[in-house]
């Protein structure tokens, strides 16, 4: 007696041992691990695209940005630290909390306060070589004036925790009036209005206030805090604020006329603002009233770009 085998009943069994064998294949060591190291390439090509960063520091932040092409990767704002020297530390731990490395990072550009001098900048650029490939310092002020101003001849008044006047001829030299420190100079600053207004405080006997800031941890930033209650206390008519305000704008509008003198800048002259301090309207029209009193013929422009965003597009040629 013969038996026929009908293929329906085979075509399912086939198939089934067909997936079995091809998982048996998959599940081999060998081609696993393939799979696994094509997917961990990709994935890190992905993901280890380089980019650059601009860190701008202040008196009171710092604020890094970073860039991948024309999309910003990222924006960290922190609280600064007055010596310089433990900058590379602060850094290496933001580097390490975004999980970015040297061999990410194309290039950095750094622009610090406190920093004038070519020796000062390569100083600290020698600390922060780890953080990317290619590393540049400049002065805060020069960053500031290259975000409000641009590449071509001007001044800039940079009035924020500390102050400093630049100024450009657009054909590469440089000059600058005041920005000594708070100790020296700073004419203007937050720091400077808050000292004064300690000051009258002090002379009118409320000494509670004026020991509590000068023992503070961090007198510097802590006493800057008081220049928009200064401010505010001058827009509403407080004569010894006024005052102070005033002095502040007579100050800084010597150094403008100075700054411009220096480099012969033919009127009327491109100026621009940063820093907090010349945020606030009321400060910064009397600061332009004060400018003009000094003899110094004018063209107020709001800043194009802040000192942050001017750090950035200098990392993004330093990467090219």
């Amino acid at each position: 007696m013969n038996f026929a085998i009908c293929d329906c009943w085979c075509h399912p069994i086939m198939d089934r041992v067909a997936i079995v064998s091809a998982l048996r294949h998959l599940n081999r060591p060998s081609v696993s691990r393939k799979f696994s190291r094509k997917f961990r390439e990709r994935r890190t090509r992905r993901a280890r695209r380089p980019f650059w960063v601009g860190v701008d520091i202040g008196g009171t932040w710092i604020r890094i940005a970073a860039s991948r092409g024309p999309r910003r990767v990222t924006t960290t704002v922190v609280r600064a630290d007055r010596d310089l020297r433990r900058l590379a530390v602060l850094l290496r731990a933001i580097w390490r909390r975004r999980g970015w490395r040297r061999g990410d990072v194309a290039a950095l550009v750094v622009a610090s306060r406190a920093l004038w001098t070519p020796r000062e900048r390569r100083a600290l650029a020698l600390t922060l070589r780890g953080l990317a490939w290619r590393v540049q310092v400049i002065s805060d002020a020069q960053a500031a004036f290259l975000g409000a101003v641009g590449d071509g001849p001007g001044v800039l008044v940079l009035a924020g925790t500390g102050s400093i006047v630049v100024a450009h001829d657009g054909r590469g030299r440089w000059t600058r009036a005041g920005g000594f420190g708070p100790l020296v100079g700073d004419e203007g600053s937050g720091f400077w209005l808050g000292r004064e207004w300690l000051r009258s405080l002090a002379r009118r006997g409320d000494l509670h206030t004026v020991l509590r800031l000068v023992h503070a941890p961090d007198t510097v930033a802590q006493i800057a805090a008081l220049a928009p209650r200064v401010l505010a206390r001058a827009r509403r008519g407080d004569r010894p604020a006024r005052a102070i305000a005033r002095a502040g704008q007579i100050e800084l509008a010597g150094h403008v006329r100075n700054a411009a003198r220096a480099l012969a800048l033919r009127a009327p002259i491109h100026l621009s603002w940063a820093g907090s301090v010349l945020e606030d309207r009321w400060f910064r029209s009397g600061l332009i009233r004060a400018v003009a009193r000094a003899g110094v013929r004018a063209r107020w422009r709001a800043p194009a770009a802040r000192p942050v965003d001017a750090a950035l597009r200098l990392a993004a040629r330093l990467a090219r």
